[in-house]
């Protein structure tokens, strides 16, 4: 059970959608509250309008309006304008028109009413890669390698992957009518659906050898810290005996729920402050701090991260560093520590304006810089050097055989990291290390 324990009473109120923290290369979110002004408080702001600038906006409105070259509808050049005011003030802040806002509530919740397929393009219509288990799909029996050509009637003829996802998306209990081709079926068929919500994994995690653990998380959704612990309890249940290190890989993670990231951080730590934000407002001054227990027991943590590392992977390496709970591997991350509040507007639009900074257990901010790793590792691959061709004991003649019992079975598995990915085998070089130092010491 994760139990954060942040110092302002009104986090769950300020974590609605409203003000969802995040912490992304795009923004790290946070609510603000705005109370109607004074009649004095208002006129004073009157005072200090800039007029002239706003007769200049007024002038250059109505001169667009005339002498454009094309008829500018009125709402496009006031959506343009406030874009506008807010790109002017950084690369984070945004205006956010419904299907934006959309696309930002379902890549940081994890989940979407859908049919739980993943999906490519081969000559010119969609193509099935694969149902996921348990879902719309996968009861509807679709399967690899079925050509989508119709979705209801939409013919999928060099139809974009993006197009094809919009389509196929929708309401939880709505329905919609697929027309498949199956290469051993003869005809095309038509198969009915009604979708569901469909939840995406933001964590998973591989046994790399007794003993030696690898968690990859991919971005930081609201259910990343619970995910973290199920994949560490997978990993306990797959190893023999207890665990002796962990790799946890947020290279190109860009970031996502601040809240999933002090979650993620509470499982590996004993206590402690995680990060606090800092801003104009009260309501953006904010610290979180984890509850007692490791997950892990103090077992030896690298995590690697490369410049693709961003926000909330920062929040996440700058306090198990802090901390000295974790060895950082890898190259300087991204360094966004700024923190953005999503504010919804009427219309489903919202605005995304930066608010905040975030800091460090010790006082950092990252803000342009980043995190820098203790152990610089550049992202290579492996490549095995050519061995002279000398003679080996199988090459004699009448060499002993070698006896049945000890035959080894070849295959296995698809492996979630490959065993050219140069950062992870030095990683896991380190956490052997670690364990034997510490052994005989």
């Amino acid at each position: 059970m994760l139990a954060l324990k942040p110092s302002t009473s009104s986090l769950h109120r300020r974590l609605g959608l409203a003000g969802l923290l995040l912490a992304f290369t795009l923004p790290l979110q946070a609510e603000i509250n705005t109370t109607p002004e004074t009649h004095e408080e208002s006129t004073s702001a009157a005072q200090e309008l800039p007029l002239e600038e706003l007769r200049n906006f007024a002038e250059v409105y109505e001169r667009i309006k005339q002498a454009y070259v094309h008829e500018v509808d009125d709402r496009e050049l006031l959506n343009n304008a406030i874009r506008g005011m807010l790109s002017g003030l950084d690369p984070h802040s945004d205006y956010l028109e419904p299907e934006a806002f959309q696309e930002l509530r379902e890549s940081t919740q994890g989940e979407f009413g859908g049919l739980g397929i993943e999906i490519g393009v081969e000559e010119g219509y969609i193509k099935v890669i694969s149902p996921l288990d348990g879902t719309p799909a996968s009861r509807a029996g679709i399967q690899p390698q079925d050509l989508i050509i119709r979705i209801n009637d939409t013919s999928t003829r060099d139809l974009s992957l993006d197009r094809a996802i919009e389509l196929m998306r929708g309401e939880p209990g709505s329905s919609l009518k697929l027309t498949i081709l199956r290469e051993d079926a003869g005809q095309p068929f038509e198969v009915e659906l009604t979708r569901d919500l469909i939840r995406t994994a933001s964590v998973r995690q591989e046994l790399l050898e007794e003993g030696y653990g690898y968690l990859r998380i991919s971005q930081f959704q609201t259910r990343s810290g619970e995910e973290t612990l199920e994949a560490l309890e997978k990993l306990k249940q797959e190893n023999t005996g207890p665990l002796q290190g962990l790799i946890l890989d947020l290279r190109n993670n860009p970031g996502g729920v601040l809240q999933a990231a002090a979650d993620v951080s509470d499982v590996f730590l004993d206590g402690g402050l995680i990060v606090y934000t800092q801003g104009r407002l009260p309501d953006t001054e904010m610290r979180f701090e984890a509850s007692p227990g490791d997950a892990l027991q103090g077992v030896p943590l690298v995590v690697l991260i490369n410049s693709g590392s961003a926000s909330a992977s920062e929040i996440l390496a700058g306090a198990l560093q802090d901390h000295q709970r974790a060895i950082i591997m890898g190259t300087p991350s991204f360094g966004k520590g700024s923190v953005q509040t999503v504010l919804p507007l009427n219309n489903d639009r919202a605005l995304k304006m930066t608010t905040a900074l975030y800091y460090t257990p010790n006082g950092r901010s990252i803000q342009a810089d980043g995190i820098h790793p203790d152990i610089p590792v550049i992202n290579a691959q492996i490549t095995p050097l050519q061995e002279r061709n000398g003679p080996r004991e199988a090459d004699l003649e009448g060499h002993l055989q070698r006896p049945e019992s000890e035959e080894q079975e070849a295959g296995g598995t698809p492996r979630l990291t490959s065993p050219e990915d140069y950062p992870v085998n030095e990683a896991l070089n380190l956490l052997k290390g670690l364990n034997l130092y510490n052994q005989r010491s």
